[in-house]
């Protein structure tokens, strides 16, 4: 379905361990397509929703809504710190 690579998944644990409220896992969703492509949104989560799927990407939950998980399949997420700035990089073979 949705994989984070090692890079992705230390950024979010050092995301999760910085946050103020308890956090749950990490939601995942598209918030748009056209002819930018698919803009996806991330956020620290204090627990799922009840039509959420649910993936265990090693230690951390992804929370995925059920419109954005048929565009999230085969989606990579990687955290890329560089000189330019760092972020996460969505790798989708089906944009």
């Amino acid at each position: 379905m949705l994989t984070l690579t090692e890079s992705a998944q230390k950024a979010v644990r050092r995301f999760i361990k910085g946050a103020d409220e308890p956090v749950a896992g990490l939601r995942i969703s598209v918030t748009g397509g056209g002819c930018s492509g698919m803009q996806y949104a991330i956020a620290l989560e204090p627990a799922s929703k009840i039509d959420d799927l649910v993936v265990d990407c090693g230690a951390i939950q992804v929370f995925v809504d059920p419109y954005s998980a048929p565009l999230l399949n085969g989606v990579t997420v990687d955290f890329q710190d560089g000189m330019d700035g760092s972020g996460f990089k969505f790798t989708n073979p089906n944009a």
